[in-house]
């Protein structure tokens, strides 16, 4: 009896410690801060988002950059109205939002599974470039959503993520507005690639 008893807890201490190990996900940020812009970017008179892509050969979770575009493109619409009112001064600024990776995990999924699906990140890339194609800044963004918080939330935290990284790269710009001082990746030190 006890002997059996010892290997199911043996064998279920393994099965959780595998389990655990599936469930981080590999996306890394390189960084925790972003560096400045090359200049403020109320040196433009013109400032245009696109919508966000994915980055070339990059195939992800289309759903999951719609949500992240959307938030963006909610995020900076009072802004760009108000910034592209002035006076034109011949100076164009193009902001693309480029997911470069993205691990979503559905509801269905998180139903079903739960926090056996593991966990949720996204990295993604604002390319911001003047009129004539010269990169003035390149911060990244990225997020997680933990196995455990999102599965227990049937996938609220997974959708969460994607808010959540809409919203610093929205907040980049807007910060880097009247001054260029840079800002936070989203990424803490156990986030980041070695």
């Amino acid at each position: 009896m006890k002997k059996n008893l010892s290997t199911a807890l043996i064998a279920g201490s393994l099965l959780a410690m595998a389990l655990l190990q599936g469930c981080a996900t590999k996306i890394k940020a390189s960084t925790s801060q972003n560096p400045a812009p090359a200049e403020s970017l109320n040196k433009f008179s013109r400032i245009e988002v696109k919508h966000a892509v994915f980055k070339p050969g990059y195939r992800g979770h289309v759903p999951a950059l719609n949500k992240i575009d959307e938030n963006i493109q909610k995020d900076l619409k009072e802004k760009l109205v108000q910034w592209n009112s002035g006076p034109a001064n011949e100076r164009t600024l193009v902001i693309e939002p480029v997911v470069e990776q993205v691990s979503f995990k559905s509801t269905t999924k998180r139903v079903f599974l739960g926090p056996l699906a593991g966990s949720s990140g996204v990295l993604m890339r604002m390319n911001i470039r003047d009129g004539k194609g010269n990169l003035i800044a390149s911060p990244e963004f990225f997020q997680r959503a933990a196995a455990m918080g999102a599965g227990f939330t049937f996938g609220v935290h997974d959708n969460l993520m994607l808010t959540r990284v809409a919203n610093l790269a929205s907040a980049y710009v807007i910060a880097n507005y009247e001054q260029a001082v840079g800002g936070p990746t989203g990424a803490d030190d156990k986030n980041i690639a070695e």
